[in-house]
């Protein structure tokens, strides 16, 4: 039966998976999430239900549209993969509970957010706010709990406000985009404020380590705009799942 469920879990994470291209691709275009039905992005001919199936319909058709043959992004087999192995791993890890809600619902946003960052550097209002609220929401009956979330909210939008402000005060220019700090807020009202600090933590040596390999390319300079909402998504997803056992570990050395 825990076989049962955890492939359960990932039919239902590829299912999710699909719709959250659906938002990857439309909300950066001020398009409806609902409708119209899904369609080819070159000729936009209707999808049928048989081209809608999550990875599979994609390695079938080889990545192409059936009618014009034009490239389909590989983007969406893995967003269908990676949120399939999310609610399978979620399933087994947390069992069916609030914390499994608030975790794969953390999770879908993270993973919405970082790709339309990456291609558009855009972290939409209509995620970060609602997530906002939903974190906070969630706190009530599960982890981190109502008063972590709300000094993690205050706390994660504090911290990139106030660097972002600084950073303008002395350039002149805008260092850090609102979007960043309110996703950071999110973060926080989901997983609290200690797992915040780890998040900005490892967002910010990703993000230096990536800068500096980029110079050292010649593939960009000092100015040059990194998307630091995909930074933020990758350290929150590394602070909610490893991020309480690195806590404990560095703690317990003093």
């Amino acid at each position: 039966m825990t076989i049962f469920w955890i492939a359960a879990a990932a039919a239902l994470g590829s299912i999710i998976g699909s719709f959250l291209n659906v938002c990857i691709y439309r909300l950066p275009r001020g398009r409806s999430i609902v409708w119209p039905a899904s369609a080819c992005p070159h000729c936009q001919r209707p999808l049928s239900w048989f081209e809608n199936i999550p990875v599979v319909s994609y390695l079938v058709l080889r990545g192409r549209c059936r009618t014009c043959q034009g490239p389909i992004s590989v983007r969406y087999p893995i967003v269908e993969a990676l949120t399939a192995v999310m609610f399978a791993a979620g399933w087994w890890f947390y069992g069916p509970s609030p914390l499994l809600v608030s975790r794969l619902l953390f999770g879908c946003a993270l993973i919405v957010l970082f790709a339309i960052d990456l291609e558009h550097h855009l972290l939409p209002n209509v995620i970060t706010l609602p997530g906002v609220v939903a974190g906070f929401l969630l706190s009530l009956v599960t982890e981190p709990g109502w008063m972590a979330s709300l000094i993690g909210i205050a706390l994660g939008g504090g911290i990139l406000f106030a660097i972002a402000e600084v950073y303008y005060r002395i350039r002149h220019e805008e260092g850090l985009g609102m979007g960043d700090v309110k996703m950071l807020a999110m973060i926080g009202a989901f997983i609290g404020w200690k797992l915040t600090l780890v998040t900005l933590m490892m967002a910010s040596v990703a993000g230096s380590a990536i800068g500096l390999l980029m110079m050292a390319t010649g593939r960009g300079g000092m100015k040059y705009a990194l998307p630091f909402g995909t930074f933020l998504a990758l350290g929150a997803a590394f602070a909610a799942v490893a991020g309480p056992g690195l806590l404990d570990w560095y703690l317990g050395q003093f």
